[in-house]
């Protein structure tokens, strides 16, 4: 039989054999039946191989009739797919090997980062007066002859990360000596009105919805709740009262049972109670610690995970009163004055002047926002759908001036999780003016009492930073 014959026996009988089993030869065997048998320096799959692979060594030869000179043709092909597949090959693990060296240097390994380092105007104030104050018990010490000589002042770590050494700041008071959120500005400068999606929180609030998120009357934090406060330390299973700090527990659940969440309702008559700790007590990426340790080191009553900002170089930090970062980022920004009010934003809007002035002592970069800015429910959330889906989450909620709750849902095992939909309907249903969703997932950790008390999924994970609620004043 000639090379037609063979050629239309493959062709019809085999072609889709052919062309799965051996790309290569399908494509002569079409060429040869097509051509009947007179095919001339056939320019096959070869080619092309030859072309893209840039294989200039190998010849492209003719299609010759004998059986051969095409087992020694099949055997180059084979030859030269091995060999494509190989420097493909090389070239993944290189890809790989590369991708690994950039995650541990910026995601690993632990490495500092420089800091702003600028300290809040309420905070410096409040260390001014401190000076003021020693210098004149200082000047009413007895002349230096004729007294010990006094030891040396002690070097103050001002708003320290990871809640050591930290200076009480004068709550109810902003720079220009006018109280409350009153005088917050109710629209900042910068970005429009259109909402942007980001890798991590995203955003919920455009521009135009920066509103002032709470009013505070004349009243001092110290005055507003001091029902709820003893003068003695009282600790329970499920709270702890003292004479500046109110916590109560509790676990609940929602959607008859398929969502389990623990509930903490906080009052603080200082705001410098409201804490964070930074892992290692080092600003940095790669530092990760346990929630438990954090709090451990804080010597905190109650920590939850916070926004993972060692995760991304992007957005806004700022830990007991310190602004490490501010830079530029689509998520919403989540801020805690010192004055006790909570605002959200987003990242467009924060300023580092205006939270100078304004005393900022905390701020999160996560998000989004979970309610507008009236407190209602928000129904549109520009995140990805793996962020708004159920997941566990952690997440922060501000009634007014000393008065917030932190949130932990459990979530992908026997509870459900919770959408930011469902997230924000639960912090509205709570009666809270303004709430922020931090990080979730594995992150998601409450530690009350030195305990973990809710399911983490996977067991948990280490985290760069936390929120803490501990005492500054020893009141044993």
């Amino acid at each position: 039989m000639n090379e037609t014959g063979i050629g239309r026996k493959l062709f019809f009988g085999n072609s889709f054999f052919s062309f799965w089993k051996n790309p290569v030869k399908g494509l002569q065997v079409l060429s040869l039946s097509a051509g009947k048998g007179k095919v001339h320096r056939l320019f096959t799959i070869e080619a092309v191989f030859s072309i893209l692979f840039q294989q200039t060594d190998d010849k492209i030869c003719s299609v010759p009739g004998n059986r051969s000179n095409k087992n020694r043709r099949n055997a180059m092909i084979q030859k030269k797919k091995r060999r494509i597949w190989r420097n493909i090959l090389i070239d993944l693990g290189c890809t790989g090997i590369a991708l690994v060296v950039f995650a541990l240097f910026h995601h690993v390994l632990p490495r500092q980062q420089e800091s702003i380092g600028i300290v809040s105007v309420v905070q410096a104030e409040a260390e001014t007066e401190e000076k003021t104050e020693e210098n004149v018990q200082a000047s009413e010490e007895p002349d230096a002859t004729a007294a010990p000589t006094a030891e040396p002042e002690k070097e103050r770590k001002s708003g320290s990360a990871g809640g050591r050494n930290r200076s009480a700041a004068a709550p109810g008071k902003s720079s220009s000596g006018r109280s409350g959120a009153g005088s917050r500005k109710s629209s900042r400068s910068g970005g429009g009105t259109e909402r942007t999606m980001n890798a991590k929180g995203g955003s919920a609030l455009s521009q135009s919805d920066v509103e002032s998120t709470g009013e505070v009357s004349g009243t001092a934090l110290s005055e507003k709740f001091a029902d709820r406060y003893s003068d003695t330390v009282v600790v329970t299973e499920q709270s702890y009262t003292s004479p500046d700090i109110s916590i109560t527990v509790s676990e609940e659940t929602l959607d008859d049972g398929k969502i389990t969440y623990y509930l903490a309702d906080i009052y603080v008559r200082d705001i410098t109670c409201f804490q964070t700790a930074l892992a290692e007590d080092t600003y940095g990426t790669g530092y990760r610690d346990s929630i438990e340790e954090m709090a451990s080191e804080g010597n905190a009553l109650l920590a939850v995970n916070g926004d993972y900002y060692g995760n991304t170089t992007e957005g806004v930090v700022v830990r007991n009163g310190v602004i490490y970062r501010a830079n530029p980022t689509d998520c919403d920004v989540c801020v805690l004055y010192q004055d006790g009010t909570m605002q959200v934003m987003p990242g467009s809007a924060f300023s580092v002047e205006e939270a100078v002035a304004e005393g900022a002592w905390q701020a999160w970069t996560f998000g989004p926002a979970l309610l507008d800015a009236d407190g209602s429910v928000l129904t549109s959330f520009a995140s990805s759908s793996r962020i708004i889906s159920a997941n566990p989450r952690t997440a922060i909620g501000y009634y007014e001036p000393g008065h917030y709750c932190l949130v932990v849902v459990d979530g992908r095992g026997e509870s459900a999780g919770i959408t930011l939909q469902r997230l924000s309907e639960l912090f509205n249903s709570l009666g809270c003016k303004a709430a922020y969703n931090l990080d979730g997932g594995k992150s998601s950790i409450m530690v009350w009492q030195d305990e973990i008390i809710n399911t983490p999924s996977g067991g948990g994970r280490e985290s760069s930073d936390a929120l803490l609620i501990a005492e500054v004043k020893n009141h044993d």
